[in-house]
């Protein structure tokens, strides 16, 4: 059984680094693992923060016992938005461990901001029955109404992904770091919102302070909610990572297999007109088609 999980890891991780040898990027088994167990415990803490606004519904509000239980009112509704909290921080974290494709917009879209519309689709219906309810005292209404529109708002924009990153920025920037430096290695802090090419230019245009500074991959640094590659790399390589400037040109010019449009997205507009990359990848050649084998010859019967 051992040797069989074992076997099945080692095809998994060849089947992943033959992946990103063809520029797409797959998350390691390991934080795919944790994206997983964070998805589910997600979607746990979301299932009781609903089953609780059910109650605090069907148990206190619809029967007219908010007057006499108006506290544990109160309670239910934080306990409800901690829930939905918790939740939204793990979908986000497990999103940054192993992230959606761009190319389905929709899909894209939909997971990462999953987190606000459950938040969205649990808080309202409450709050219109709050306010709806001519049952409820005035000012128990106003007070547990107020209260769940600021706790419903927070909630939802701690489900909002500002910082959405796509499988394909990981690939794009593993291979703009990668031709620079011959390895998937990057410096950043974890409080920052950049990942720089070396440890000086980390230092010096980054401003991360010695003590924040750490490395990781390209991955690492998504999983760590850094936002982006900085998009003054050229500079960085030129000025501060002594990276020669052929190998500068060569990504620029599409020779990692980028097109123009891949490389733009990591430039400052102002640096994007140094891309000489062509717009779309040439098609590869279909595989030339072997000669179907000639029929063996049989011999006549004696």
């Amino acid at each position: 059984m051992a040797d069989d999980k074992s076997k099945a890891a080692k095809a998994a991780e060849r089947e992943r680094a033959a992946s990103i040898a063809e520029g797409n990027w797959v998350p390691s088994a390991q934080n795919k693992s944790k994206a997983t167990w964070f998805r589910v415990a997600a979607i746990v803490l979301w299932i009781a923060a609903i089953a609780v606004e059910l109650y605090l519904i069907f148990k206190i509000i619809v029967p007219g016992e908010l007057g006499n239980k108006f506290t544990l009112a109160i309670i239910l509704l934080v306990v409800m938005a901690v829930a939905a909290l918790g939740g939204n921080l793990l979908w986000k974290k497990a999103n940054h461990l192993d992230p959606a494709s761009e190319k389905n917009k929709f899909r894209f879209f939909v997971q990462n901001q999953l987190g606000a519309i459950i938040t969205i689709l649990a808080f309202l219906p409450l709050i219109v029955l709050i306010f709806m309810d001519k049952n409820i005292d005035g000012k128990q209404k106003g007070i547990l109404g107020g209260l769940a529109v600021i706790l419903g708002a927070a909630v939802a924009v701690s489900g909002m992904d500002f910082n959405a990153v796509s499988s394909e920025q990981i690939a794009r920037e593993r291979n703009v770091v990668q031709a620079l430096t011959g390895s998937d290695q990057v410096f950043y802090s974890k409080k920052g919102s950049k990942f720089h090419v070396c440890e000086q230019a980390a230092l010096v245009t980054g401003r991360v302070q010695q003590a924040n500074l750490t490395h990781g991959t390209v991955a690492d640094a998504h999983a760590a909610g850094v936002k982006e590659l900085t998009k003054l790399w050229p500079t960085e390589a030129r000025k501060h990572c002594n990276v020669p400037e052929d190998k500068i040109q060569n990504v620029l010019s599409g020779g990692t297999g980028l097109t123009a449009g891949d490389l733009k997205d990591t430039l400052n507009p102002d640096e994007a007109g140094e891309v000489k990359a062509p717009a779309t990848l040439p098609s590869k050649a279909p595989a030339p088609s072997l000669p179907a084998p000639a029929p063996a010859s049989q011999r006549p019967a004696a």
